[in-house]
């Protein structure tokens, strides 16, 4: 997640105590107008009421979609003053029964349940809240919301009461029934409007949709939110998360859409998500588009074999049997769970799948994941995270997806490139089905540059390319790959998982050596200059010779640090000059004592070392802070024996820094290169580097002959 004090490049913002509606926002309403709905009213009106999001946003879409903010305060009220009088709290339900005796007829909210009496031949509901249940529904309502017969849907009814003199007749009548959810929209002018948004302005578009503040998060963690989306937009798409607690993983499947069903991993049982052969009824995968599984991890939980058998059926196949009959869904399904260990931990002992009940830690069922999110890269979900921007009301963008469904864009990326020959079939699929999904979430009309279908490509590869290596630790008799492709060129771009470049020495500690070595067949003889490059993360002290030339980061990569990626080239120095035109705001402070101290500590308590700093002055709001702020880091560092100064310089654009010994090194991003953590002083990562998280960067190694260090 991205540090929201600055951009680098760009000015930083002096902000106001008021939010104001950025550009982007008033872009949203301008092409979206009527579909959009400001996220952070859903807090504003949901008060103790148990009800998913997509409940809320449908009536704040009826009544507060809008950017005017008489409007939008009048909508309030009125969903508000909707919920006090309709949404049943089931400590109340037996107020909500008389209210129904004494009017005849009364409108609630309530989750719906149907289940067919076969002895009297009719459909019964059942209310979640109001706790009735053997109320009659008409035949032509349950045959247009077949939902309502398995997991039950949130609606809006009217019932009625009529007391009979036969004891066997239910007083309860439902005189009608709203499902909330929208039932039709304007798909051409979906993607019209989308061609108003640039790549980055669409992506924070569907990023506040999700209900997140998009300048929290980094460009992999905005795509890694999005690939919780693809089971929506995918037809029998296979997802696992498994990371820490706290991170959302749940959240999207629960709360987005109304075609999506969240179960916990101890309900799940064969009748109830395929088939009961009693009655011959279907399962969830027939009527859901996404079926998640809560809670799935835990090496101890007790399973069903043959649930565990069926269910690799099905996602290898799409199909299940029942009886002699075989039947096909479409379902999606999604598995998330929480790890108990980091990493390298479980590099290091087992595999990435540790965490899964035992019955599925099996190489046939892993095999038939399209997609592994590493939720461990996921940030723990704090309340300045979520947006107070406008998004897609939730039941809109539900219905663009699902429409999607029938949309195929697997192929777009081979007018380009071409994958590795040796993945299989299965490694395809999983690559394919994880491309088109982003395509269709991000480029819908299906087209895009060159470069921006790479990054989905390589993306999409790396997310199949977690759940292979992991199956080889596993089963050795399966084949290793070389997950990457060439393009028009024939040049071949490798890929590999953030973890493989992070813990090299764990990661490929169990893993099957490739027959031939590490190049595929379609790879050129010469090494990759990136592949032979020194781990971040190996001392200098083991390291022959320093490195020359070019070395890049990954977002949410750990184990940098000042210490491994600087000090080395800095060692020795006694006349250091570091270019940053943005050293100004408190965290970027921070980061420049970082470095001091680690020079200070490097160097002979007796000797002297100048560092000289060259940036541009903040001449704005917080112009006497930022000078008071590097005349404390001044005094600081003459303690320590450095002689620091300070040269404005409102020309320069380019991060560098460059020593007296002959070596400069060209940053990136200058010394701004960790992710916003926390906050909380006990977090490890405000106490050393190497346990924060990166934003993508680059740093240039370059050896200086003498005259040009002079």
């Amino acid at each position: 997640m991205t540090d929201t004090e600055n951009h680098p490049g760009e000015e930083p913002d002096a902000g106001t105590s008021t939010p104001q509606q950025s550009d982007l926002d008033s872009k949203i309403n301008l092409l979206f107008g009527g579909s959009v709905v400001r996220k952070d009213l859903v807090k504003a009106v949901k008060g103790n009421a148990i009800v998913p999001s997509y409940v809320l946003e449908y009536l704040l879409g009826q009544y507060a979609a809008s950017d005017d903010e008489a409007t939008i305060q009048a909508g309030i009220e009125a969903v508000r003053k909707i919920l006090a009088d309709h949404y049943v709290h089931r400590n109340e339900s037996e107020l909500v029964k008389s209210t129904i005796r004494e009017k005849g007829r009364h409108r609630i909210i309530d989750k719906v349940t149907v289940t067919l009496n076969d002895k009297q031949d009719v459909y019964q509901a059942s209310f979640a809240n109001l706790g009735l249940s053997g109320v009659i529904v008409e035949p032509a309502t349950v045959k247009a919301n077949p939902k309502l017969l398995v997991g039950g849907v949130w609606c809006i009814c009217d019932i009625e009461y009529f007391h009979s003199d036969d004891a066997r007749v239910v007083p309860w009548i439902l005189g009608s029934l709203k499902p909330i959810q929208m039932s039709s929209f304007d798909y051409e002018g979906y993607l019209a409007s989308r061609g108003g948004f640039n790549t980055e302005e669409w992506i924070d578009l569907l990023i506040q949709s999700i209900g997140f503040d998009p300048e929290m998060f980094g460009r992999r963690a905005k795509l890694l939110q999005l690939v919780r989306l693809i089971p929506f937009v995918e037809r029998n798409y296979n997802l696992v998360e498994l990371g820490p607690k706290g991170t959302g993983k749940s959240h999207i499947y629960s709360e987005f859409s109304p075609h999506g069903m969240l179960i916990s991993g101890g309900e799940v049982t064969v009748p109830k998500l395929f088939v009961n052969n009693a009655n011959g009824r279907i399962g969830l995968v027939g009527y859901w588009d996404v079926v998640a599984f809560d809670e799935f991890a835990g090496k101890k939980k007790r399973t069903d074999k043959a649930l565990v058998d069926i269910m690799k059926n099905y996602m290898a196949n799409k199909s299940f049997s029942r009886g002699v009959e075989t039947l096909g869904a479409e379902a999606s399904m999604v598995f998330v769970g929480n790890t108990s260990h980091n990493v390298p931990y479980m590099l290091k002992h087992s595999d990435l799948f540790d965490e899964l009940p035992e019955a599925y830690h099996d190489s046939a069922y892993l095999d038939r994941l399209h997609f592994y999110i590493p939720g461990w890269e996921v940030d723990t979900i704090r309340s300045e995270m979520f947006s107070a921007g406008y998004g897609f009301v939730v039941d809109y963008i539900a219905e663009v997806l699902r429409s999607m469904r029938n949309t195929d864009y697997s192929d777009r990326y081979q007018q380009h490139f071409t994958l590795g020959s040796d993945i299989s079939t299965r490694d395809r699929d999983g690559i394919h089905k994880t491309f088109s999904g982003l395509m269709k979430l991000i480029y819908p009309s299906g087209e895009a540059t060159q470069a921006e279908i790479e990054e989905l490509l390589r993306f999409a590869i790396e997310g199949r390319k977690r759940v292979k290596d992991q199956i080889l630790r596993i089963d050795t008799t399966m084949a290793a790959v070389n997950f990457g492709y060439t393009d028009k060129t024939g040049a071949w771009h490798n890929v590999t998982t953030l973890e493989e470049d992070e813990y090299p020495d764990y990661y490929q500690a169990q893993r099957p050596e490739i027959v031939g070595g590490d190049e595929s067949p379609d790879a050129p003889e010469s090494v990759d200059e990136e592949d032979a490059m020194v781990p971040a993360q190996m001392p200098a002290e083991v390291v022959p010779q320093l490195f020359e030339g070019h070395r890049e980061f990954q977002e949410n990569q750990r184990g940098v640090s000042y210490e491994t990626l600087l000090m080395p080239y800095l060692r020795g120095a006694t006349d250091i000059t570091i270019v940053d035109p943005y050293i100004r705001l408190p965290h970027q402070g921070r980061n420049l004592v970082d470095l001091l101290s680690l020079l200070a500590a490097a160097k002979d308590p007796a000797d002297e070392i100048a560092v000289t700093l060259v940036t541009k002055e903040d001449r704005g709001e917080y112009a006497q802070q930022h000078l008071l702020m590097l005349k404390e880091v001044q005094d600081s560092a003459a303690t320590a024996g450095i002689q620091f100064t300070v040269i404005w310089d409102e020309t320069i654009h380019d991060r560098s820094i460059r020593t007296d010994h002959g070596w400069k090194l060209l940053l990136g991003r200058g010394l701004d290169i960790f992710q916003k953590g926390s906050g909380s002083q006990y977090d490890l990562g405000s106490r050393r580097q190497e346990f924060r998280q990166v934003f993508a960067f680059g740093v240039t190694y370059i050896r200086e002959t003498e005259t040009e260090a002079n």
